[in-house]
């Protein structure tokens, strides 16, 4: 008994030591020598779409390291496979069995939800956790600093369905994702990629994992009544396909419906147990996304090798989950080598935080840290090589530096490619690897996608949406006025309204290419018109499904709803009184400006001026004393204003001038007539409102019709005081309260919006409008935030527009005719000179042109006549050489006849000298 006891402690002595010295071996600096064996872990659950594709390429892959002498030389790569059995308890124990087998690095998990429990167990471990399938986008945080995808995150799959999305022009989708970390993570990214593309989810269909087909068939009877067609699947790949077999028992599969699955249906359908299911049969018309891996000579090797391996030798298509598990293996590979190279060794501590756990039977103190772990995830970090998937590195936000996805059409009994996506080229039809090279302008990418065939087997896009009422009509809210009913009114016929805004909606309604069914409800009491922001509030709040009328657009409500087109334009004006004013001792002067009379005056005087020039040598009547002559000039000029001056114009220069003055008389005596007659019956505003400058410097009351915006815009943006305010419900009022006045319990003026004031003055003719229009705007139709339904009918009303029947419908109810309405200064009506300075430009030009040329006969004649002069000496009462200023103006005094009479003489043909001097004066008459 004392010999086995003593044998005993000597054999545990040798296993003590021997376990010592081999610790010491591993410990020893890798400068000496390696380990002959690293041990990685593979984590997944085996019975799976994704478990089956990685499995055996994860053992193709340690097959090839170990394979490979330039890849761990000397040290054997061996895996340790863990199935997690898709469940989350079971994955996380079996992740903690194998961390606790020293392995440096964990292959997986598939499933978002173990991979964030495992990552804080990584953390704490220091093992770098390698995922090839966990693509939750939340799993990137700097929470996970030793988690590392080598997928594609779901941040980016969810921008590719989001540029789909854009690229269609769908602005609403519902989503429909199983409701775990997965799902719940790609979907938030989806909401975000779609609010950078001006649209959204309108809905969240939850699936609870392993949703039995009638959970499936509720939620998607549920999602059947709402508005949008456009569904996104973002599920599982082992259950999603019960989806689309419950949408197609519930007929959801047919034309006008729009499916779009991310990656997990492609990796169903390339699953070697879907191959020959009914996957296709049940997803046509589908667009589906797949993780691009490009092709090359590496893909088809390892093809060739898994159809071997799973004696699958038809299958012509390599999952992108092989391929990243695969890379993953690879990436594993090339981190240790440079690892071990660097003379890192393989060894681990305990943890102390696990001893201090006292009383547990779970044996944690078996969890030990990787002591190097944080250098292994750096050469990790650093990978740089191509692999099955393409170039593996990192970018500095952890992701892989190509993400790019094939976009998929399921046709017939196949797949067809329409497109691609990438992070660096968008939309494509071209391959991404191609667009890597190319320029951006590159015209290798005019078309973003190729035609797509929908569910119902039709090539044309469906519109997205449909109304969800099944059958029950629009509830049309319609504000029931008790004035200026000619723009909506009650009515007893079958709609139960009537009036211009119900005429142009029902027009525009009737151009949709879709049916519309829709019911008109009043708003309102009848006893005052109602308030048009409460009855925007009610369509904001879904009370009605729309709202028409002669609804003012205007900024507060467009917060609220969104309105069309507008169907007629609108705006502020102001209304004052009016009355007829006697005139006074000086009216005859009002028809024309200060300035005009003194212009006038002076014009007058100028062109008797030129004709007195143009006539004095020729015409005996334009002669005489200076005193005669200036008389002449005054009487000449202002008689032409009455067509009775007595003096004849001899000369064809002044005919020309007299002819094109007559004229401006003509054009200003008619218009001073028109002007005075006009100023001697006009009405002139008694309020003394010039315009909306002096009526909110004023502090007299103004009016404004019950339920307008017009009260909030004056005193919100005009900063008018609500005291000064005074609402008016009737046209009746609005007249009663004008005449009343300020001082008498009524109003110096009312501002209402410009079609309510042309049926106003149409009815009352002693109201004119003040200045132009203030605000400008127009009248729409109010539907919710984001209906489509509202774009159709812009779309409508604009054809309306262009052939005409919108201006026919306007003229059948709003064709008034009354007073002139017109008149925006009617408190200035006297003429300016801005209304005859064309006139006074041609007349002015007129009498320059005929002076240039008597001038220049003057001087062609002063030339003649001074050489005629040198050539008579017997001519001795003619004034010698006309040298001097004074001798050409006596010159041009001299009558043409005389002149004439002189330059007819011939000369003696002698030299003689000049006869007089040149102070001497001519002896001649005048």
């Amino acid at each position: 008994m004392a010999y086995a006891q003593v044998s005993a402690m000597l054999l545990y002595v040798c296993i003590i030591s021997g376990g010592a010295i081999a610790d010491s071996q591993n410990s020893t600096n890798g400068g000496i020598s390696r380990p002959t064996e690293v041990r990685i872990g593979a984590l997944f659950t085996f019975d799976s779409v994704i478990g089956r594709a990685v499995k055996p390429a994860i053992e193709l892959a340690v097959a090839d390291v170990n394979a490979d002498p330039g890849v761990l030389s000397g040290t054997k790569l061996t895996v340790l496979m863990q199935d997690t059995n898709c469940s989350g308890f079971v994955g996380t124990t079996e992740a903690l069995q194998l961390l606790a087998k020293d392995v440096i690095a964990v292959l997986g998990p598939q499933s978002s939800a173990i991979a964030h429990v495992v990552s804080h167990a990584v953390n704490e471990l220091h093992v770098p956790l390698i995922s090839f399938a966990a693509s939750d986008p939340t799993l990137s945080s700097l929470e996970y600093p030793y988690f590392v995808r080598t997928t594609l995150s779901d941040y980016y799959q969810m921008a590719a369905v989001a540029t789909i999305i854009s690229h269609y022009r769908w602005r609403e989708v519902i989503a429909i994702y199983v409701d775990d970390d997965y799902g719940r993570g790609g979907i938030t990214a989806l909401g975000d990629a779609l609010g950078k593309k001006m649209s959204k989810i309108t809905y969240k269909a939850k699936l609870p994992p392993g949703a039995g087909r009638t959970a499936i068939q509720d939620i998607l009877m549920q999602v059947n009544e709402m508005e949008s067609r456009v569904y996104i699947v973002h599920v599982n790949p082992d259950s999603g396909l019960n989806v689309f077999s419950a949408a197609k028992s519930l007929g959801m599969m047919s034309s006008g419906y729009v499916w779009i699955a991310t990656d997990w249906l492609s990796a169903a359908i390339d699953s070697s147990v879907h191959a020959n299911s009914d996957a296709t049969e049940h997803t046509q018309g589908v667009i589906m996304l797949r993780q691009h891996v490009a092709d090359s000579g590496i893909q088809h090797s390892l093809l060739s090798k898994l159809n071997g391996l799973t004696r699958k030798a038809n299958s012509t298509s390599l999952s992108s989950y092989s391929a990243h598990a695969y890379d993953s293996v690879w990436l594993v590979a090339h981190a240790v080598e440079r690892f071990l190279t660097a003379g890192n060794e393989v060894s681990f501590s305990v943890n102390q935080n696990l001893q201090a756990v006292k009383g547990s039977n779970l044996q944690l103190d078996s969890l030990r840290i990787f002591n190097n772990g944080d250098k292994l995830l750096e050469k990790v970090w650093q990978a740089n090589f191509t692999g099955v998937s393409g170039q593996v590195q990192f970018t500095l936000d952890r992701n892989l530096i190509h993400l790019a996805y094939d976009i998929l059409n399921v046709a017939g009994t196949g797949l067809r490619t329409i497109g691609y996506w990438s992070n660096f080229s968008g939309l494509s039809v071209a391959a991404p690897e191609n667009l890597h090279s190319a320029p951006r302008d590159s015209s290798t990418n005019n078309t973003q996608l190729h035609g797509v065939i929908w569910p119902g087997q039709t090539a044309e896009k469906p519109r997205g949406w449909v109304f969800p009422y099944h059958g029950k009509p629009l509830r049309i809210g319609v504000p029931l006025r008790t004035s200026y009913n000619e723009f909506v009114m009650q009515d007893n016929g079958p709609d139960g309204v009537k009036g211009f805004s119900v005429d142009v909606f029902k027009s525009a309604i009737s151009l949709l290419p879709y049916p519309v069914a829709y019911s008109f409800v009043l708003f309102g009491n009848g006893l005052k018109n109602p308030s048009y922001s409460d009855l925007v509030q009610k369509v904001s709040e879904n009370y009605f499904d729309a709202a028409i009328g002669d609804i003012a657009i205007v900024t507060n409500r467009t917060r609220l709803v969104d309105f069309t087109q507008p169907y007629t334009e609108s705006g502020l004006i102001i209304v004052a009184p009016a009355r007829e004013v006697e005139s006074n001792a000086w009216a005859f002067l009002k028809p024309f400006t200060f300035q005009m009379w003194c212009v006038l005056v002076m014009l007058f005087l100028f062109v008797g001026a030129v004709v007195w020039i143009l006539e004095h040598r020729t015409n005996t009547e334009f002669r005489g004393t200076p005193r005669q002559q200036i008389m002449t000039v005054c009487w000449f000029s202002f008689s032409t204003m009455f067509f009775a001056q007595r003096e004849n114009t001899s000369s064809a220069l002044g005919r020309f001038v007299l002819l094109v003055w007559l004229f401006v008389v003509l054009i200003v005596n008619s218009s001073y007539t028109a002007s005075l007659t006009s100023l001697l019956t006009v009405q002139e505003l008694t309020s003394g409102i010039k315009g909306l400058d002096s009526l909110i410097s004023s502090s007299s009351p103004i009016g404004y019709q019950v339920g307008s915006f017009a009260r909030n815009y004056l005193v919100e943006e005009l900063n008018i005081a609500d005291s000064r305010l005074v609402p008016l419900n009737s046209p009746s009022d609005y007249a009663r309260a004008l005449e009343l006045g300020s001082g008498n319990g009524g109003v110096s003026a009312i501002i209402d919006e410009l079609p309510y004031v042309e049926i106003f003055l149409s009815k009352y003719c002693k109201f004119k409008t003040v200045g132009q229009v203030f605000t400008k705007g127009g009248w729409g139709f109010a539907f919710p935030r984001d209906s489509p339904l509202a774009e159709d009918l812009s779309t409508a009303i604009l054809t309306l527009s262009e052939n005409g029947n919108l201006q026919r419908i306007h003229d059948e109810w709003l064709n008034v005719r009354g007073c002139d309405t017109d008149d925006s200064n009617i408190s200035s009506n006297s003429l300016s000179l801005s209304s005859f300075w064309g006139l006074f430009v041609v007349c002015g030009l007129a009498c320059a042109i005929a002076l240039l040329i008597f001038f220049w006969r003057i001087f062609c004649q002063y030339s003649r006549y001074n050489n005629q002069i040198e050539l008579e000496p017997e001519i001795v009462n003619r004034p010698a050489r006309l040298t001097s200023i004074k001798s050409l103006i006596s010159f041009v005094d001299k009558r043409e006849e005389e002149v004439k009479n002189a330059l007819k003489k011939k000369p003696n043909g002698s030299q003689q000298t000049k006869i007089g001097s040149t102070e001497e004066q001519s002896t001649l008459p005048l």
